[in-house]
């Protein structure tokens, strides 16, 4: 089961997101990556077929840092275990995105784009949604209205987070079918597909709805519903540890859910 987060923060956001992929590692993965906004406001993409520590391991060799990034471990659907697979998939060297669901239209808008004359690096449908999202780029429509635009043509499930080409402060995300939590922190905002990869930043997240829209700045977070409507959704207080989602003693996770039973029953109880 594929993993996404994303930040946008007033430090360097690149040891967050890699550790919020690691808490995500008991989804199990084949390959991980991270596009990162950096200091002259390039995007800067690294991705690896192995665990997190090897992308970790790049990460320190090429020294990526940034205020701004979206990271995600994959589970292979569409396309084998590779590198080039792997997310974020970008179209052209300024739209980044991360995906979770399955895109069940992506052929029919894969022959489109490509008599568009877009070019394909992947077997995946996620690519598909990278090089929409670019070919309704380039007018006056903001982000948001392109995404929504977007999503509109695509038949599927979707958790969705994009990193904007044109403002280096804003993520949009947007979810159907597939969950999505916003992180709210005083020193930035935060987007995850499970509150533990969170958990280390904040303990105060907003569920987004189905079919929700999200534009998530450092200092803010708008909600769009599906309709386009401006709406408030609440600010939920998480009130595990961060330790709940860590391995612990236990050499893997099903042995230390083993132990936890008794723990787990008496506190539904």
């Amino acid at each position: 089961m594929c993993g996404i987060v994303g930040a946008i923060a007033r430090k360097d956001v690149t040891p967050i997101l890699l550790e919020g992929l690691k808490r995500l590692e008991y989804r199990g993965y084949d390959s991980a990556g991270v596009a990162i906004r950096t200091e002259d406001g390039r995007l800067q993409r690294v991705r690896s077929v192995r665990k997190v520590a090897a992308l970790q391991e790049l990460l320190d060799k090429h020294t990526v840092k940034g205020n701004l990034g979206i990271a995600h471990t994959r589970w292979a659907t569409h396309g084998m275990p590779a590198e080039r697979n792997a997310h974020p998939h970008m179209s052209g060297e300024q739209v980044a995105i991360v995906h979770n669901g399955i895109i069940e239209n992506h052929s029919e808008l894969r022959e489109q784009l490509e008599a568009q004359g877009y070019t394909f690096t992947s077997e995946t449908d996620t690519e598909v949604i990278a090089h929409l999202l670019a070919s309704l780029m380039g007018g006056s429509q903001d982000l948001v209205q392109i995404v929504r635009t977007a999503i509109i043509k695509l038949v599927g499930a979707y958790a969705l987070a994009v990193a904007d080409p044109e403002d280096s402060e804003r993520l949009v995300v947007a979810r159907a079918g597939s969950p999505l939590v916003v992180g709210v922190a005083e020193d930035g905002n935060y987007i995850a597909s499970d509150v533990f990869a969170l958990l280390p930043v904040t303990q105060r997240f907003i569920f987004l709805e189905e079919g929700d829209i999200a534009e998530v700045r450092r200092d803010g977070v708008t909600v769009f519903d599906s309709e386009g409507n401006r709406v408030e959704r609440p600010i939920q207080k998480f009130h595990l540890a961060a330790s709940t989602a860590d391995k612990g003693p236990y050499p893997h996770y099903m042995l230390k859910e083993i132990y936890e039973q008794p723990a787990v029953i008496a506190e539904t109880l």
